[in-house]
């Protein structure tokens, strides 16, 4: 089987282009892939269009508000714009207001679903969830049941940056706590995921089949993150 493993962030992400869409699930703790969002900076591509749970925080750890705050963002698509309390008011934030960067608010529910409609090859679906609200205006409704529902698209992206607690060589991977919550749909609904790995990246076999959470085949590139951590 092909390894999938690559020595740096640097080089897993050397060839993103500018005007890229991007996931990364920035649900906090250890589901964040701080490393690859790092080496994204690093690298610089731009015009850039994320699908994360947020727009970044004001943490000083490296999350999708870095490439925000740097400008390499051209529209983000996720469930929180505002930051966890009203008082902070994030590079996101800030530039949403100044008309700097766009964005489409979706209900977390529906944006988890979309995501697994692009992983599952499903080409729209129905959801109750935004009926009556702004979200809904100028979008196809239909009454089914009784009941009034709104059709909704899948997201799709380019690249998928995601965070792992084991793998092996062929990209099979074993997530733990919040990584749970947007790594394993995000996985497979992107054309290449790359992957950021906690433990040692072991061969193939030495991970037990009823624990590993996305198969191989969806993951294209691996990087262990140093033992003494990059971002941990």
């Amino acid at each position: 089987m092909k390894n999938k493993t690559y020595q740096t962030f640097d080089e897993a992400v050397v060839d993103i282009p500018d005007g890229s869409v991007f996931m990364s699930a920035g649900f906090g703790g250890v589901g964040v892939p701080r490393n690859i969002l790092a080496a994204v900076g690093r690298q610089g591509a731009k015009n850039l269009t994320g699908i994360s749970n947020n727009g970044g925080t004001l943490d000083a750890k490296v999350d999708v508000g870095t490439l925000i705050a740097a400008g390499q963002v051209k529209k983000m698509y996720c469930a929180f714009t505002a930051a966890t309390h009203p008082s902070q008011v994030t590079p996101f934030v800030r530039m949403y207001n100044n008309n700097e960067i766009d964005a489409e608010v979706i209900p977390q529910g529906t944006l988890a679903e979309r995501i697994r409609a692009a992983a599952a090859g499903i080409g729209a679906f129905y959801t109750p969830t935004t009926v009556g609200t702004e979200l809904a205006v100028g979008k196809e409704q239909r009454e089914i049941n009784g009941r009034r529902y709104v059709l909704e698209y899948p997201l799709h992206a380019d690249y998928a940056f995601i965070r792992a607690w084991k793998a092996d060589t062929f990209g099979n991977l074993v997530f733990r706590l919040t990584q749970r919550n947007f790594n394993p749909v995000m996985a497979m609904a992107a054309r290449i995921t790359i992957v950021e790995v906690e433990n040692d990246i072991v061969p193939v076999g030495e991970l037990d089949p009823d624990h590993v959470h996305v198969p191989g085949v969806y993951v294209d590139r691996l990087v262990r993150i140093p033992p003494d951590g990059i971002w941990d």
